[in-house]
């Protein structure tokens, strides 16, 4: 079954996400199906062992979720804030070392900060272990600790 269909949860969203973006018929699931099998079989040579994720860490899953989603929110404003009322905060680049590895939890830990506005994810330095940030308001906020804290450790948790 594995050989068949490698990435089953990969290929599962694909389909849902094919539903959901086209109409409901019969031809769109199984043209969608197709998709999700061709997608999983092609990660799976580029990547043929997957993740590494702790079944018994899975549960941090849902807290990192709403830390971010938080965050995101909180974030929004602060931008919408900065660019309403022209305040003029520094911005600049930070320098985070990191004990995550391996591509998936570092893909996800991308994600997260590209998708909170006011952070960008600019750079990984492997020999280093080392990230570069650029962050919107350099106010203070000690960014290594925070980037640490709120994702690095519950990634650190789910990924083995």
């Amino acid at each position: 079954m594995k050989r068949f269909l490698p990435h089953p949860v990969l290929s599962l969203a694909l389909v849902l996400m094919w539903l959901l973006l086209t109409r409901f018929s019969l031809g769109q699931l199984l043209l969608g199906g197709a998709v999700a099998l061709v997608a999983g079989r092609a990660l799976a040579t580029i990547e043929p062992e997957g993740p590494r994720i702790r079944l018994g860490a899975l549960w941090r899953v849902v807290p990192l979720t709403a830390v971010v989603f938080a965050d995101i929110l909180k974030s929004n404003l602060l931008v919408a804030r900065r660019i309403l009322r022209g305040a003029r905060a520094p911005s600049g680049f930070v320098r985070v070392p990191l004990r995550l590895r391996g591509p998936m939890p570092l893909a996800v830990l991308a994600l997260i900060l590209t998708a909170t506005p006011g952070s960008a994810w600019m750079s990984w330095d492997e020999e280093k272990g080392e990230l570069l940030v650029h962050v919107l308001e350099l106010d203070g906020t000690d960014w290594p600790a925070l980037i640490r804290d709120r994702y690095e450790a519950p990634l650190l948790e789910i990924f083995a």
